[in-house]
């Protein structure tokens, strides 16, 4: 299996466009750089912020905290069997922490801390990044074959979920 590095070509309009080098990838970190070409071709693009000018600004709204309530059906959303992310607790894990009322209003106040504060813990932000192969591709010499899965750390995971909630 030959894998190749990805270059990133600027085209008409800004927009980005990957092509082949055709280098191929003998080590694993070259894999992992063109895997990451491939997804972040528009990192450091430049964007015209001036349409956001005509966009009204409105008055900020107070923040009501979260309550238990929200925090358990958040949490009954989530499937036991998922995967953990770097900090290794699972769902079921964090669902039986949760059933303690003690533990439960701990990571409450935690949670609407970080909300009033505007704080996100970099803990938070960790991940792990898992390149699945595609079944049924007839190669895998390029980074579309893959489905890049990133792991977050669970308690910032039940955050995000009572936030889109």
């Amino acid at each position: 299996m030959t894998y190749y590095i990805i270059n990133h070509q600027d085209i008409t309009e800004g927009l980005f466009r990957a092509y082949l080098t055709g280098l191929p990838c003998n080590s694993l970190p070259d894999l992992w750089h063109a895997l990451h070409l491939s997804y972040n071709a528009t990192a450091n693009r430049s964007v015209e912020l001036s349409i956001l000018d005509d966009v009204p600004c409105l008055a900020p709204q107070p923040w009501v905290s979260f309550s238990v309530l929200e925090m358990s059906e958040a949490l009954t959303a989530c499937f036991n069997v998922s995967a953990p992310g770097p900090d290794h607790i699972t769902w079921r894990y964090l669902k039986s922490i949760l059933a303690d009322s003690i533990c439960a209003s701990s990571i409450l106040s935690l949670i609407n801390s970080c909300i009033t504060l505007r704080h996100w813990p970099r803990h938070f932000k960790e991940s792990v990044s898992i390149i699945i192969p595609k079944p049924g591709k007839l190669a895998y010499d390029t980074p579309k074959a893959f489905w890049p899965i990133v792991l977050l750390n669970t308690l910032g995971k039940l955050i995000e979920k009572m936030i889109a909630r």
